[in-house]
């Protein structure tokens, strides 16, 4: 599934914060881990007053220094499985970016700010860019979250579905995922009825109870359709759940009451222009869910 698991730290809690998550992945899939630390030379000379710009090379042997103890310490807290320190120069996406494309199998796992409010959109300027250009599977934890949440062990995995085949792509990944960690996999569905048929109010025969009755009733069948096929690949612990509501707004709302679960989503995965498309409701997901989220890319 994995190949390695690429974690870029810069010492900051924030940071920090994807490390549990990172820990019990690893473990569980037995790969190796590569700590990150990017020192971005530009930013480093904008902090330092003219005298020391004279010395920058010695400044930036010292941060190297300090940097891989930093990673070497870090290292110390995975148990078993081998796990090292990559101190490297340059703008910290780019870096994190063309170390992760060396190898298409490489998840990265990372933090973002978090912020709340009005500005909870943000994720801050370095994930946002990973998050818009990368190809690799991504995972993403809000720093802002409650920690305790963070630091719970992963019990379940929450798998969105909307019945087309892009959002299924995730499920072989998820199988693969759930049967090493030993997780249930709890497949969800979201569904509307369309405004225009609220719009009628009733004045074209729209019978609205039984119009909910049969979407939800097919919503659950597609589902059970889905369950069958999991158990089916040897997963045992597969449970399923509909809401009717908002794709993303029930998505987040169901996983706030399952403080130890990852939600696992497909992007659109377009290229060029449109790469960072993500498509509304994962966006939307990934921007304020509390539960960490784990993005597999589309082709395309």
């Amino acid at each position: 599934m994995y190949g390695k698991i690429l974690v870029p730290l810069d010492g900051s809690p924030t940071a920090e914060s994807v490390l549990s998550i990172a820990r019990a992945i690893a473990g569980g899939l037995k790969v190796p881990v590569a700590l990150l630390s990017v020192i971005d030379l530009v930013e480093l000379a904008r902090n330092v007053s003219a005298a020391e710009n004279l010395f920058l090379d010695t400044l930036a042997e010292d941060e190297t220094r300090s940097r891989r103890e930093y990673l070497a310490k870090i290292a110390e807290s995975f148990s078993g499985g081998e796990v090292h320190g990559l101190v490297e120069k340059g703008k910290a996406e780019s870096v994190i970016l063309e170390t992760a494309a060396a190898e298409k199998d490489t998840l990265i796992a990372m933090a973002t700010h978090g912020r709340s409010g009005l500005n909870r959109w943000l994720l801050g300027s370095v994930a946002e860019k990973v998050l818009r250009a990368t190809s690799n599977p991504l995972l993403l934890v809000r720093a802002s979250a409650a920690p305790s949440r963070a630091r719970r062990p992963l019990k379940s995995i929450v798998v969105p579905l909307d019945g087309s085949p892009l959002a299924e792509t995730v499920l072989p990944g998820v199988v693969d995922l759930a049967k090493k960690l030993d997780l249930q996999v709890m497949l969800f569905r979201a569904f509307n009825i369309p405004y225009g048929v609220y719009d009628g109010g009733g004045a074209y025969g729209v019978d609205l109870e039984r119009l909910v009755a049969a979407v939800e009733a097919e919503a659950q069948r597609y589902l059970e359709e889905k369950r069958a096929e999991l158990q089916a690949a040897g997963l045992e612990k597969v449970a399923i759940a509909s809401k009717q509501g908002m794709g993303a707004d029930e998505i987040i709302s169901f996983t706030r009451k399952s403080p130890a679960t990852l939600i696992a989503m497909c992007s659109h995965g377009r290229s060029g222009v449109k790469r960072w498309v993500l498509g509304s409701v994962t966006e939307t997901v990934v921007r304020h869910a509390d539960t960490p989220v784990l993005i597999f890319r589309a082709a395309g």
